[in-house]
């Protein structure tokens, strides 16, 4: 049987991106709010989640990524507010949200979407709301104290990064949480 690995498809964060999430994070803590957190080196823009694929597709897969790419150039982009999916009331995912290019994102997301369906991938039935996964909750957590938390960082926003290279990530799932090494990188 052939080897399989977890693997998406992500734009990396700069640390000062990644520290600044870090600060809400504790801040989010300090509100009251309990979830499985997500490290500060794990959060990434997701823009494509492949599941577990054989070793032998990473190539074809590097391929569709370069395919979807043509045409745009490095994308600059911010975290700007916080927010949960679904929503307050049943909140299962905490993130922080983007500013930028985001026109040119969602369109990156399509072509990607795209040429992946023509190697056999599913294309999205949602629609791409792109986010940066700060945690998600495990247990019920009460509306208000939720709606008072985010309240605390409707403000928040970061200097702008580029978004320069599509990267192909493998995800292995460890006790200590996800860990996450690059396989192929493309750069727009």
């Amino acid at each position: 049987m052939p080897e399989t690995i977890r693997t998406f498809i992500a734009f990396a964060l700069p640390d000062d991106i990644k520290s600044a999430l870090g600060r809400v994070q504790e801040g989010l803590k300090s509100s009251g709010l309990k979830a499985k957190w997500v490290r500060l080196q794990g959060i990434h823009l997701t823009l494509k989640f492949l599941g577990n694929i054989e070793f032998d597709q990473v190539d074809p897969v590097a391929a569709k990524m370069a395919k979807a790419v043509q045409g745009f150039g490095p994308l600059l982009l911010g975290a700007k507010g916080v927010g949960v999916f679904p929503n307050v009331r049943r909140p299962r995912v905490i993130w922080a949200g983007l500013d930028g290019d985001l026109e040119q994102l969602g369109d990156l997301q399509r072509n990607l979407d795209a040429a992946l369906s023509e190697i056999g991938f599913a294309r999205e039935k949602r629609s791409f709301k792109g986010h940066l996964t700060m945690g998600r909750f495990k247990d019920r957590m009460d509306s208000r104290k939720v709606a008072q938390a985010l309240e605390k960082f409707a403000g928040f926003e970061t200097q702008t990064f580029t978004a320069q290279h599509l990267i192909l990530f493998k995800s292995q799932l460890e006790s200590t949480g996800a860990v996450y090494s690059q396989l192929k990188k493309v750069p727009l």
